[in-house]
């Protein structure tokens, strides 16, 4: 049976339906079903690697689901890729112009027929079991709108760390508002699964950011507390030299230095907001004096403080990044 969005709506689901989707998912087609879970991926200029990004994501198993694809305005190969494989594994693909991450993930959003969503980048692995063991962890808490899980990082070539990265599994089993805040505990972007109703109620992303990830995280913490963490992994991170968090490039990083301010601001009036503010720009410095030490020196008297975080962290500067943690 095919489901429009007009009808899926028009229906009223209730919850139960989508219980009984994620019972049948198991052993039923998963694409003949309501959708349980919408994966939402934003595609631009990763031909190299967004065939394998889609396979990895129809591989999914054990809960009924869609995959919707917008490509980005892409100036590679990838629409003509993605135009053969939604012919092949009859997903829902759009082709339009350049209009960015934020916006083409909000666009995405209003497309999503599932009760749950997850975004999932063009160049990355979903890994087995994903979608059934976080969309199961949802259901049966069904006090929580949205859980975060774990990521392994994995280079160029596919070759993924066997150890999922240990930033992330400190956050388990979950993250307050003023923990994230603070930079005290970390959550992967590429490992969330939120109640679709409930994002949408929130506004959906914040187009005023230049990344999607980190307003969206705030913003979740923000209106409920806090969020769980579960040891379940959600994403092979693909590392390479055009990853939009990286930090080699100067407009890059203006525009998430920006966008990533532009966001504490949003909670000025919160008691922590100065620390919060100076935290990030602590975590900033430290980034780029690893990444990017000549960006790193130029913007010292922007990002410096007497804090005792930055003073630790400014001999970063001067060592090289092959004897450095990340």
């Amino acid at each position: 049976m095919e489901y429009s969005v007009t009808n899926m709506f028009a229906e009223k689901m209730t919850e139960n339906v989508y219980v009984k989707a994620f019972a049948q998912g198991v052993e039923t087609e998963q694409r003949e079903l309501p959708p349980v879970v919408s994966v939402l991926m934003a595609s631009y200029n990763h031909e190299n690697f967004v065939e394998a990004a889609v396979r990895s994501v129809m591989a999914q198993t054990g809960v009924t689901f869609e995959l919707v694809v917008i490509d980005d305005g892409s100036t590679d190969k990838s629409p003509e890729i993605l135009e053969k494989l939604s012919s092949e594994l009859r997903f829902t693909y759009v082709h339009r112009e350049n209009r960015g991450v934020v916006a083409t993930m909000n666009e995405l959003l209003s497309m999503a027929r599932g009760k749950y969503f997850c975004s999932f980048a063009s160049d990355d692995i979903m890994p087995p079991d994903r979608l059934k063991v976080q969309s199961k962890f949802l259901i049966n808490h069904p006090q929580y709108k949205a859980c975060f899980g774990q990521i392994h990082t994995m280079d160029e070539n596919g070759v993924v760390n066997p150890n999922p990265d240990p930033r992330y599994l400190k956050s388990i089993p979950e993250v307050s508002f003023e923990e994230f805040f603070l930079g005290r505990k970390e959550i992967h972007g590429c490992s969330e699964m939120i109640d679709v109703a409930e994002f949408r109620r929130l506004g959906g992303y914040n187009e005023s950011c230049f990344q999607e990830d980190f307003p969206m995280i705030l913003k979740l913490l923000y209106e409920y507390g806090k969020v769980p963490v579960i040891s379940c992994n959600c994403c092979h991170y693909r590392i390479h030299g055009n990853n939009l968090s990286s930090l080699k490039n100067k407009e890059t990083i203006n525009k998430i230095y920006e966008g990533m301010l532009r966001a504490i601001d949003c909670y000025k009036g919160h008691s922590l907001y100065s620390k919060a503010r100076q935290a990030f720009k602590t975590a900033w410095f430290s980034a780029l004096a690893y990444n990017n030490k000549g960006e790193a020196l130029k913007r010292l008297p922007q990002l410096a403080s007497f804090s005792m975080g930055f003073v630790k962290r400014l001999p970063k500067l001067f060592i090289p990044s092959v004897f450095l943690k990340h």
